[in-house]
């Protein structure tokens, strides 16, 4: 799809109807739920160093590999799990990835039993929103000190691949903080 003159000015995604939809939709919209943030986590992961769009395109093979990103049932794969995915083209095969998904989600289980939730973890990091939208990407911090201390609190409850970048983008996927940048569609 090539952008006219009519069309609305959006942040990124322009020209691709899934990624224009996930901008329009989902970007920067509240997500809650264990399984939710933890599906985002597992993404944003798998994401690093790729393209945002090709994790979008391969999500719905995400969602049938890792059992719907139940925490439990994800929690209870094994080595013949890790190799299963390690096969499966619909999704991106990278071994350390997938076994920081299986990772994580034992993470959330044992908060979960703690008498905790992912929930509260990450959005007890969530910022006092910004006076001003960014004028333009270069106003967007790669990482702040809040998603600094986002990744510190989970690696410290067992969490893995989730660094202060990867975790400002949870943050932004999530609705955390609101990234739309100055005339955004988005941000009217």
């Amino acid at each position: 799809m090539t952008p006219t003159t009519n069309d609305p000015l959006r942040c990124f995604g322009a020209g691709d109807d899934l990624y224009e939809r996930y901008h329009d939709e989902e970007w920067g919209h509240e997500v809650h739920g264990d399984a939710a943030l933890y599906e985002r986590m597992t993404l944003e992961g798998f994401q690093s160093g790729l393209s945002w769009l090709t994790i979008l395109r391969k999500r719905e093979s995400f969602r049938q590999a890792f059992a719907g990103f139940e925490p439990a049932a994800v929690a209870a794969f094994d080595e013949a799990d890790v190799e299963r995915l390690m096969e499966d083209a619909g999704i991106v095969r990278n071994r350390r990835k997938i076994e920081a998904a299986i990772t994580n989600a034992r993470a959330v289980v044992a908060l979960q039993q703690a008498g905790r939730s992912l929930d509260e973890v990450v959005w007890s990091h969530r910022p006092q929103a910004r006076a001003t939208r960014p004028a333009g990407w270069e106003d967007v911090p790669a990482s702040t000190d809040e998603s600094k201390a986002l990744a510190k609190e989970l690696k410290s409850l067992g969490f893995v691949f989730v660094g202060p970048t990867t975790m400002y983008a949870l943050m932004q996927a999530c609705g955390l903080v609101d990234d739309h940048i100055v005339g955004c569609v988005a941000a009217t």
